[in-house]
């Protein structure tokens, strides 16, 4: 049907062919629907190329200008998907919001929202100029600028000004604060949570960081707090980890275990007379300062400074470089050390002593032998002077008989 409409100039006149469930206003307005059905047009040449487009919605200067065959759009704000034309499903509200969008099932609400993107799909942007450069899909940013550099990345949330804001093509991250995240380009993987969280990482993965800034180019990091002095975490205390590995904290606050398995060692050696140092150290008893420990638990070890003194590979320092604790585990290695030394010398004199004890028993067996032959020696002596001593006195009796 043909339809008479008094456009925005004074004394022109429009006609144009359009459905009679298409609703319109303004000057260019739906002008040139063909076949399409359900769309209404509110602002200069707002939806004016559609031609079989249906169920669309625009209102505002160059709304949906340019659309032709997309469906179910609805566009609210200057220059909102002004050159979509195939799009379907998109919902642009703001200043150019989803400009050049040619994508499907989009969602932009703020100025410049989703500003360039073209075929990404399944995109949601809140805030001005949220994912304004994005080409990726299915990307969610929420707040002014949030992943506003992004362009193949796919897959990312950003909650926060400026979140993920110099992302490109990094994918599958997480951002959650103010310039969380900010200066990540192609990373992916990554969870940042706190106002300048993850702020340092630029190009590493796999990284979490929890109110910590990060460190540039780091990958499959996980980063908790940044200026704490006490750290409580639930779950520890009352679970029994049977053969578990003990967990150590570096001087720049890194947890990890200490492996001892031959395979992460090299240069191995007996430790010798190294360890002999140990026996030069002080144990002392002790209570903590009352900031450290507030119910002055007595305690028991060694003091770092005379520990140093006797081998200075026996403590641990701090960030600043300065004395903070003691080796234990290396000190209970040094004493083993000594221990087996102590054992083997005790093994070698049981075994002398065990030798001097035989010989002794041997020459106990032969003084004795000896013993039993003087004894049989002394008692045939015996005998033979006797028979001596008689024969000496028989010639003198018989002469006396005589």
């Amino acid at each position: 049907m043909l339809v008479l409409v008094l456009g925005g100039m004074i004394g022109r006149t429009e006609i144009y062919a359009i459905d009679p469930t298409d609703t319109f206003y303004g000057t260019g307005a739906l002008g040139n629907v063909t076949t399409g059905f359900d769309d209404s047009a509110f602002g200069y040449y707002a939806l004016s190329f559609n031609t079989t487009g249906y169920g669309n919605t625009a209102s505002g200067v160059f709304a949906l200008r340019f659309n032709t065959t997309g469906n179910y759009n609805t566009a609210s704000g200057v220059g909102t998907l002004e050159f979509n034309n195939i799009g379907n499903y998109n919902t642009a509200s703001g200043a150019s919001a989803l400009f050049n969008n040619t994508g499907s099932f989009n969602t932009a609400s703020g100025a410049s929202a989703l500003y360039a993107n073209t075929t990404g799909v399944y995109n949601t942007a809140s805030g001005a100029s949220a994912l304004s450069s994005n080409t990726g899909s299915f990307n969610t940013a929420s707040g002014a600028s949030a992943l506003y550099a992004n362009t193949t990345g796919a897959y990312n949330t950003a909650t926060g000004f400026a979140a993920l804001g110099y992302n490109t093509t990094g994918s599958f991250n997480t951002a959650d604060g103010l310039f969380a995240l900010e200066n990540n380009t192609t990373g992916s993987n990554n969870v940042a949570i706190g106002t300048s969280a993850g702020t340092n990482l630029t190009t590493g993965s796999g990284n979490i960081d929890i109110g910590n800034a990060g460190v540039a180019a780091e990958s499959n990091t996980i980063r908790i707090g940044a200026s704490q002095s006490r750290a409580f975490v639930a779950g520890v205390r009352n679970a029994v980890v049977p053969g578990g590995a003990a967990v150590y904290a570096a001087a720049n606050g890194q947890l990890g275990t200490n492996p001892s398995s031959e395979r992460f060692k090299h240069e191995i050696s007996d430790m010798g007379e190294r360890s002999e140092g140990i026996l030069a150290l002080r144990p002392v008893s002790f209570r903590s300062q009352k900031e450290l420990d507030a119910n002055q638990v007595a305690q028991f070890g060694l003091l770092a400074e005379e520990v140093a003194k006797v081998d200075p590979d026996l403590v641990v320092r701090d960030e600043k470089g300065e004395l903070y604790s003691v080796r234990y585990e290396a000190v209970n290695a040094m004493l083993l050390n000594e221990f087996l030394k102590e054992h083997r010398t005790v093994q070698e004199q049981e075994a002398i002593i065990a030798h001097l004890k035989s010989a002794v028993s041997k020459q106990e067996a032969t003084a004795a032998q000896q013993q039993k032959q003087i004894e049989a020696l002394t008692a045939g002596l015996h005998k033979v002077s006797a028979q001596l001593e008689m024969s000496k006195a028989a010639p003198e009796t018989v002469l006396n008989n005589h």
